[in-house]
């Protein structure tokens, strides 16, 4: 369809093992079996399931970061399934990726503005450092940074705010379609509401198309449009979101629900953490090195 701009139809991940004369892999872990998963221009899908149930695996492959053993990957209508790093190269503008842990994909020994800079004029997107520095200086506006943080290294900056560096990093890439992979796991709840927050507002601003990883359903009710279930490396169910959290099908869906703290997940929890201080919290890493 026009409005698919990732599909994914029969994918295997298999890791280890080795190849056949006839390009079989034989003897290797296989982590996916046979998924499917359609990504539309401008939706928010949730793929949510326990650790080891392959989310992050399939995400991964989405983007190509790892190769697929069987099935078809096509973005923007471009099967990119076995593309060329050298072909790939200037696709991987549009497809970003948030990562869990922002420390970890931050280099440590840059500041922020080198960070936020070099992968503009890296792909083109600014002309020169002069008008990279005018689109840094904009996008920390939007997510709600000071400028003075432009001069700090990451480990001199709190979890929130290094996560919010990396929104900030792959937004300002203009890119189609962005991957966050457990973002919030790691950030208190009013933190994690702050960010969801921007992540959504700049899904709506800049009309992208996102793939949001977690095992928490409570986040994946809050900023999605539909959900992926995965146990064992398969899809066990899949739909919009809110027929599948009021009338699961599959039993794991069911017990994942219930795993849930509370019956019922406050819809007003995302309002109420733009109301936090955050915004006039100096640029210190908070005591116990978490929030923002």
């Amino acid at each position: 369809m026009a409005d698919d701009l990732l599909t994914a139809t029969g994918i295997d991940v298999t890791y280890g093992g080795r190849r056949t004369l006839s390009g079989h892999l034989v003897n290797g872990i296989k982590v996916l079996h046979g998924v499917d998963i359609t990504i539309r221009r401008g939706e928010t899908v949730g793929i949510v399931g326990e650790s080891g149930s392959g989310k992050t695996t399939l995400g991964r492959a989405l983007l190509r970061l790892v190769n697929v053993s069987a099935g078809t990957i096509r973005f923007d209508g471009s099967d990119i399934t076995d593309m060329p790093d050298a072909r790939m190269r200037p696709l991987r503008r549009r497809m970003q990726m948030i990562f869990q842990d922002p420390m970890a994909s931050l280099n440590p020994r840059h500041t922020i503005r080198r960070i936020l800079v070099e992968p503009l004029l890296l792909h083109g997107v600014a002309a020169d450092a002069k008008a990279a520095g005018r689109k840094v200086s904009a996008i920390l506006e939007r997510v709600t940074l000071p400028q003075s943080c432009l001069d700090r290294n990451p480990h001199e900056l709190s979890g929130g705010q290094r996560q919010r560096i990396g929104i900030a990093r792959a937004a300002l890439l203009e890119p189609d379609f962005v991957l966050a992979d457990e973002i919030v796991s790691g950030l208190d709840v009013s933190t994690q509401a702050q960010v969801l927050n921007l992540l959504k507002d700049l899904s709506t601003d800049l009309g992208l198309s996102m793939a949001f990883i977690s095992h928490d359903l409570s986040v994946i009710r809050a900023i999605c449009d539909r959900v992926y279930v995965m146990r064992n490396g398969l899809v066990v169910e899949e739909g919009p979101c809110d027929h599948v959290f009021a009338a699961p099908s599959s039993p794991y869906t069911r017990m994942l629900l219930d795993a849930i703290p509370l019956p019922e997940v406050d819809p007003q929890w995302l309002g109420r953490g733009m109301h936090s201080e955050e915004r006039k919290t100096p640029l210190q890493p908070s005591p116990q090195g978490r929030g923002g």
